[in-house]
């Protein structure tokens, strides 16, 4: 089959499950809401293939992904407030247009001068999107930036934002000297018994270590999944570890769980 033959055969296939005479009754109960985190899991799923370097998964999980955008245009098609068409004319728009070094000038850019242009248009694009709602002085500039986005990546947006106005750190060391500061001022806050508190200044210290990575040129949260997966595989080794000697997980004690953490550190430090 065609490509265009395949796309419309699911498109087909999902008006087919919301039918409300002859569908699938879980699919036609569902609504924008019901599935919104079916979506957000999807996208999790395909970058855990791309980080397991599973291509068949990876396939696999961009199909999944692919059907939510199908699913919440069908739904949007039966309210009468648009469909998969205006979806796809919708990005495809989006693209030449964020795009004119590729379609109108034929300018040669490079990468950076690419992001600048893009934002510069998505700067316009919010303009234009205010005006369209009769507010003159248009979006606030963070006000685009989702609140449904994981809090680290969310952190990582807004800063990259300000600091394109200027509302930045010259180099890293003035990012990694905030991070000092939130710290000391998260010890301060757990000499007394107020969790508000607390949870404030850890709050602003995770703030601060995601400008951190930001300008040591790395993702923040990629460099937490990492470190998820490490101490899983690390704390892997530890139940191993007492299972060879037969010592419960529970009733192993403190000393000895750091101890055979260790091993696994070394062993990591060894491996490089």
């Amino acid at each position: 089959m065609s490509f265009s033959k395949e796309f419309s055969t699911l498109v087909e296939i999902m008006a087919r499950l919301r039918d409300p005479e002859n569908g699938c009754p879980w699919d036609i109960e569902q609504d924008f809401a019901s599935i919104r985190h079916f979506t957000i899991e999807e996208a999790y799923e395909v970058a855990d293939a791309i980080e397991r370097k599973d291509y068949d998964d990876l396939c696999s999980e961009l199909g999944d992904l692919l059907l939510q955008p199908v699913f919440h245009a069908q739904m949007a098609s039966e309210a009468k407030l648009f469909d998969i068409e205006d979806v796809i004319r919708g990005i495809n728009e989006k693209l030449i247009r964020r795009h004119p070094h590729i379609f109108d000038s034929k300018n040669e850019l490079s990468s950076d001068s690419v992001l600048d242009q893009w934002e510069n248009i998505k700067k316009d694009e919010r303009k234009n999107r205010a005006l369209k709602r009769g507010v003159e002085t248009g979006e606030g500039l963070l006000d685009d930036i989702t609140g449904a986005l994981p809090a680290l990546m969310r952190a990582e947006k807004l800063a990259k934002r300000v600091a394109k106005v200027g509302f930045d750190w010259p180099e890293a060391s003035g990012a990694l000297e905030k991070c000092r500061e939130e710290l000391a001022e998260v010890e301060v806050e757990m000499a007394g018994t107020s969790k508000e508190k607390i949870q404030g200044e850890i709050g602003d210290l995770l703030f601060s270590v995601a400008n951190l990575a930001r300008k040591c040129g790395v993702s923040p949260e990629a460099a937490l999944s990492e470190a998820n997966a490490k101490f899983v595989r690390r704390f892997a080794h530890v139940e191993a570890r007492c299972a060879q000697n037969n010592v419960a997980l529970e009733r192993a004690g403190l000393d000895t769980l750091q101890e055979f953490w260790d091993e696994v550190r070394v062993l990591d430090k060894d491996a490089r």
